[in-house]
């Protein structure tokens, strides 16, 4: 990946790829969930535990291959009794219903192999069956010509009982091209035993491995494909979906309609009915049912939208709540804020939460109605009912149907704009001389 950054902590869907490969086996509801660490453990490690605080982190002193990673878990595991699923960090799309799959089919074998067939077999290990069903994985380096022909191949993926597999382990060889222990040996191994080893089939796609850039973006088209088609199928209208983009956690309810260039970030809830228009970025927000978000409009963490609230464009929201049917159309931000019902926000309004050390919270009762480049100095509270006129500094509060206006007087001063104009050439022309 040329990152300082370890590979499995990439994000698609601003999740860390181990963590999509996670929640696929936590759909599992497994009762041991270990992550086997090596390069920036101690990162990967944080990750792992913010998604599964109870995940058993076990740490590979030096990188020796796949079976030596499973080596490493081996102590975890200890006095376990029934079946152990291998993944991989950063294979991040194998599906739940995949892996089920493969949990049915140690009802009938002893091992089960994950394989797909790939249009391009290149580098990945072979598959090689017979009569009896599946006898062994060659790994490209290690393969001869006539096994470099098949097409059906290893993505890594496999689950056994667990007691047998760590047994096996103990027989690996780094006899090999890579001089490394391969995971992928315990198949040849079990059926030495006279065991049976099944082999499930999955779409290329769900085996997608990522080890560079240009894989990760290629992974992030699938799962961005793949979210858009998920929130048609449940209701939501996508006007221009290659457009819209999510997060790993994003909520659509149905008949919720996206409009063009629209970007999810993690966090985000959108209720029935609402509209998200075009060029917005929403960010740990929820949004109420009919509400109207942008264009052009920017919800940041801790927004919370009621019913049929307005945000329109150019409007910041941050860590506030707007309440039911309240409106901010047009160039403001509300930051640290609660604004009521029916509330109207002006254009130009902005809460001044921060100090330079600390942010303070402005509060607008129910239908209080905000002026047109008006400033709110938190922390201040504008009671229900009351009024702020236009270009007003709010630095008291404004009690329940008061109007605040705090303005310096107007002064007009006549003739004096032909003689400022006067003063501001000459100190131009003076300028201009001394360069020459």
């Amino acid at each position: 990946m040329r990152s300082s950054r370890p590979k499995v902590l990439h994000e698609i869907g601003h999740a860390p790829m181990l963590v999509h490969a996670m929640r696929s086996a936590l759909s599992l509801a497994p009762r041991r969930l270990a992550v086997v660490v090596g390069h920036g453990a101690e990162a990967v490690a944080e990750a792992a535990r913010a998604a599964a605080p109870d995940v058993a982190v076990c740490l590979q002193e030096s990188q020796r291959g796949t079976g030596d990673a499973l080596r490493a878990a081996a102590p975890a595991l200890s006095g376990f009794e029934g079946r152990l699923l291998v993944m991989f960090g950063d294979t991040p799309f194998v599906r739940p219903e995949t892996l089920a799959a493969m949990a049915a089919a140690l009802e009938r074998h002893d091992l089960a192999v994950l394989g797909f067939e790939a249009a391009e077999p290149g580098r990945y290990g072979r598959l090689v069956t017979g009569p009896a069903g599946l006898e062994r994985i060659v790994e490209a380096k290690d393969a001869t010509p006539e096994e470099l022909a098949i097409r059906v191949c290893n993505s890594g993926v496999m689950a056994g009982d667990c007691a047998t597999m760590l047994r096996l382990l103990g027989s690996l060889s780094t006899e090999n091209a890579q001089g490394e222990y391969y995971l992928t040996d315990l198949v040849g191994l079990a059926r030495g035993e006279g065991r049976t080893v099944g082999l499930v089939l999955c779409p290329e796609a769900e085996t997608l491995g990522i080890n560079d850039r240009a894989g990760l973006a290629a992974a992030e088209a699938v799962f961005q494909a793949g979210a858009r088609a998920a929130a048609m199928a449940a209701g939501a209208t996508l006007t221009a979906p290659e457009t819209v983009f999510f997060a790993h956690d994003t909520v659509l309810a149905p008949d919720v309609v996206v409009e063009p260039n629209v970007v999810f970030g993690p966090g985000v809830r959108v209720a029935e009915g609402a509209r998200i228009r075009a060029f917005s970025h929403l960010e740990g927000a929820e949004v109420g049912p009919g509400a109207v978000i942008g264009p052009y409009a920017r919800l940041r963490p801790g927004t919370r939208l009621a019913e049929d609230v307005r945000i329109g464009n150019f409007v910041e929201v941050k860590n506030a709540e707007i309440g039911a049917g309240a409106k901010a159309n047009h160039l403001s931000y509300l930051g640290d804020a609660t604004v009521g019902a029916g509330a109207n926000i002006g254009a130009g309004t902005i809460t001044c939460n921060y100090d330079g050390v600390n942010k303070h919270r402005t509060e607008i009762g129910a239908g209080a109605f905000i002026g047109t480049n008006s400033s709110l100095v938190a922390p201040v509270t504008v009671a229900p009912g009351a009024y702020v006129a236009t270009a007003t500094t709010v630095t008291r509060d404004v009690p329940a149907e008061a109007l605040a206006i705090g303005r310096a007087p107007q002064q007009n001063r006549e003739g004096a704009a032909a003689r400022l104009r006067q003063v501001l050439a000459a100190r131009k022309a003076a300028r201009a001389a001394r360069k020459d």
